[in-house]
């Protein structure tokens, strides 16, 4: 039989890795634009980030008023993400001031 702190620690594990699947996902997206800066602006690909980003962070605020991660466990993983998003948009501007 399984015990309860087995099964909150079994929990506690899947709810980060399927966070993690998601951001991993929103990473890919950044770093595809990121290696095409073929234009300085594309609105349709910035709304699917800023979408697929308030997304996950419904997710991870949902994940840890259940308690199934700890809030510092998902603010790192919404900070890893918004950091490389703003590296982008840095990118994209020194692009176009060019």
């Amino acid at each position: 039989m399984v015990s309860s702190s087995d099964l909150m620690l079994t929990l506690h594990q899947k709810a980060l890795d399927l966070l993690q699947e998601d951001a991993n996902k929103i990473e890919k997206l950044i770093q595809i634009q990121m290696e095409n800066l073929a234009t300085r602006k594309c609105p349709l690909y910035e709304e699917v980030l800023d979408t697929q980003m308030y997304g996950l962070s419904r997710e991870v605020d949902f994940a840890i008023r259940a308690g199934l991660i700890s809030e510092l466990a998902g603010k790192e993983i919404l900070s890893k993400l918004e950091r490389n998003l703003a590296q982008l948009y840095d990118l994209l501007n020194q692009k176009g001031q060019l």
